[in-house]
């Protein structure tokens, strides 16, 4: 990509000054981050070193896990930011050579991620294997699995807060030039006399680049942390088998690295491409890494001989299929190659309420396939892994095992992710592309192609975050099982070795879930796990509140700036002076740092609170709760978001009235509201699902000590 020509020095110029607010705003996140990073870390250290209610390795991996997770994002954003204008430069050549551009820089970050994430897993096991000693080596792995766990936990802190934070900042300057700049001025989008523009521009790389680059770091790095820790339970009595049992993610999820990389140069399309053909494009470089994958999968558990090798295979190509009938179900209900978007466009004909109206309805219809996808995963992936003996599915080792299948199904449907996470990284390219483009004065030419390669990068985009929010069910359910192991570790620190279960008196080392159910009365009939449920429930809904008036809040800052500045600064509208970017830019940056703050710390503090008052069994009703309705909520919110950006792009095309026609203001407003709800609210709740997970399993010393009830 670095080889390829910026084009003009205007070109050039706008890149630098993109690429100079996207670094200044990553500075100053980190600076925050860091300060919240330092006070959790000597948390751990106080619980493990002083109250002995925690793991002494703990503080070490959060905090490499939220530095690794932010490397990624880094060197994503970093990469886009060179990428933006030479895409537009390859764009005056051909269709083809932006695409392939877009693509390949957006590969830079899928392949970063999913090799940062299998470094620290690496490296991480050879530290642990080596300094932990235990009684038996059985025992020693499902300490070195449920720690290595914990760097989750800092991978999904560091994820949230670059989600939240650069969402805030992306949506704040998108509504602001949108609002002003389309709306009331009747300017082009990206147009240089708009002050939102270049705040715009840096938007997309520090939210749907470093954002998105840092949460499928954490979600890629927990689905197989998950599934190792499941693995070391589930053949706990088989030391050689439970080792195979923890490797079989890690290189299943190393095959899908280098077949990623074969999929990534499959990619290429011809001039005059539609949305379509496009779409057909990127299709054929994921469904092949798909399924070399699926052949792969089978070699590779047939050569570690791990048990039911070929049930287990099963699960994770149960996944991978799942992932595929997610995103053509995302694909479906966004592109405006389809009708539910067209519909959305033709609503504007009577306004922008019936488009909003519109857009909800079509975004919770479309929750309804990927909820029914997931779940028939769980069964389907459940059963293979204990060779469909439905009638033994409540057996404590079956459930183990079973849970094993769910957790590497998760692993399947992000194996591809080095080339899926390509197709989601590509779309903010191609924006900043057409941005660079447009106040280059380029050929129209140019900025049709570059339009046509967002049109597509908005469906890739929903598509990428159905991966995401899918393999977080999946996960989800993983690390509730995960949370137990860590429950169980924690009574041991506490000098328990049996406990009493209906008479029973049960080693600790020797209890299943079934019985950790029962001593904690886990049951739908205890008010802790129905208060739990709620709780858990109420969070999604709360930080998507939280997240939206952040939005608005900055925005309207926004909004209230570009206004100013039309009255104040003579002769921008006609071309004649230039607008106070740099202003823009410092007021998403400042009001994303302020905004980010009270979410993000709230995912953190209500599963303690929560732990701390109503003990085990409100922890698990909080997780359900949390699983159940996050899962349904993001889906909606992702969809109706980017179904809302292609309609108002189906009109742009020149369909009911075209651009500045009733239909495409109304189609605007659209737009605007889907914004924060696919790039801010949206996303985040994934992590939010999972962080909460995460909190819960280092919490666990803390709540079985300390809690009330």
């Amino acid at each position: 990509m670095m080889k390829e020509s910026e084009g003009t020095p205007k070109m050039k110029e706008i890149a630098s000054y993109v690429r100079e607010g996207a670094m200044a705003y990553l500075k100053q996140q980190y600076k925050v981050v860091i300060k919240v990073f330092i006070v959790l870390s000597l948390f751990f250290a106080l619980l493990a070193y002083y109250f002995n209610v925690q793991n002494p390795w703990v503080p070490g991996a959060f905090i490499t896990g939220g530095f690794f997770s932010g490397l990624a994002g880094f060197i994503g954003m970093k990469t886009a930011t060179y990428a933006s204008a030479r895409t537009a430069n390859a764009a005056s050549r051909s269709l083809n050579c932006g695409l392939r551009i877009a693509f390949r820089s957006g590969a830079v970050m899928g392949l970063t991620v999913v090799g940062l994430g299998l470094l620290d897993i690496s490296v991480w096991y050879l530290i642990l294997n080596y300094f932990i000693e235990s009684i038996s080596e059985s025992q020693k792995m499902i300490i070195i699995t449920t720690t290595m766990l914990t760097f989750g936990m800092g991978a999904s802190t560091q994820a949230l807060f670059a989600r939240v934070g650069g969402g805030i900042y992306t949506k704040a300057a998108d509504v602001g030039a949108d609002l002003v700049g389309k709306v009331e001025a009747g300017i082009p989008e990206d147009d240089p006399r708009n002050p939102a523009t270049i705040a715009d521009n840096v938007g997309d790389n520090v939210g749907d680049v470093a954002g998105m680059g840092a949460d499928l770091y954490e979600s890629y790095c927990g689905s197989i942390l998950a599934t190792a820790a499941l693995g070391a339970s589930a053949f706990y009595i088989n030391p050689q088998m439970q080792t195979k049992a923890i490797f079989a993610p890690m290189l299943i999820a190393a095959m899908g690295i280098i077949l990623s990389i074969i999929g990534i140069f499959l990619v290429r399309t011809k001039e005059g491409a539609n949305l379509k053909q496009l779409l057909f494009s990127l299709g054929k470089g994921v469904n092949i890494s798909s399924a070399l994958i699926a052949i792969s999968t089978f070699v590779i558990l047939y050569i570690l001989e791990l048990e039911n090798w070929i049930g287990i295979s099963f699960s994770v190509i149960i996944g991978l299929i799942a992932g595929i009938i997610i995103g053509q179900s995302t694909e479906y209900y966004t592109s405006h190659s389809y009708s539910p978007t067209k519909k959305i466009s033709e609503s504007g004909k009577t306004g922008p309420a019936t488009v909003i109206i519109a857009g909800i309805g079509q975004g919770m219809i479309s929750t309804a396939i990927p909820v029914f996808t997931i779940a028939a995963a769980i069964i389907l992936s459940f059963l293979s892994a204990i060779q469909f003996q439905i009638t033994d599915m409540t057996q404590a080792s079956n459930i183990s095992l079973g849970l094993y299948g769910i957790g590497i199904a998760a692993v399947g449907m992000l194996s591809t992710l080095g080339i899926t996470l390509a197709t989601d990284a590509y779309g903010p390219i191609a924006d900043n592309a057409g941005g660079n483009a447009q106040m280059s004065n380029l050929d129209p030419i140019v900025r049709h192609r570059t339009d046509t390669l967002d049109a597509l990068g908005n469906t890739t985009a929903a598509t990428g975050k159905g991966f995401a929010i899918g393999s977080t069910a999946l996960t989800a359910l993983a690390l509730m099982a995960s949370y137990l192991e860590e429950v169980k570790i924690a009574l041991t620190h506490l000098g328990k070795t049996t406990i009493e279960i209906s008479g029973r008196i049960i080693n600790i080392s020797q209890i299943t879930i079934p019985d950790f159910m029962e001593y904690y009365h886990v049951n739908l009939m205890n008010p802790k796990v129905l208060v739990g449920i709620f709780i858990g429930s109420a969070m999604s809904f709360l930080f998507c509140g939280l997240t939206m008036n952040a939005v608005a809040r900055a925005a309207q800052k926004m909004v209230e700036k570009v206004r100013r500045q039309f009255k104040e600064i003579h002769g921008i509208l006609e071309g004649k002076s230039t607008p106070d970017y740099a202003r823009c830019v410092e007021i998403s940056t400042k009001g994303a740092q302020k905004e980010m703050m009270l979410p993000s710390i709230l995912a953190i503090i209500a599963p303690i609170i929560t732990g701390l008052i109503f003990g085990v069994s409100g922890v698990m009703g909080l997780l359900v709760g949390g699983l159940g309705t996050g899962f349904v909520l993001a889906v909606f919110m992702a969809n109706a978001g980017g179904a809302w950006d292609n309609a108002k792009k189906y009109v742009e095309e020149g369909n009911y009235g075209g651009k500045g026609s009733d239909c495409h203001k109304a189609n605007v407003v659209g737009d605007t509201v889907g914004d924060p709800f696919k790039d801010t609210s949206g996303p985040s709740l994934n992590i939010l699902i999972k962080l909460m997970s995460m909190v819960s399993i280092v919490m666990a010393g803390l709540t079985v000590a300390y809690s009330i009830f």
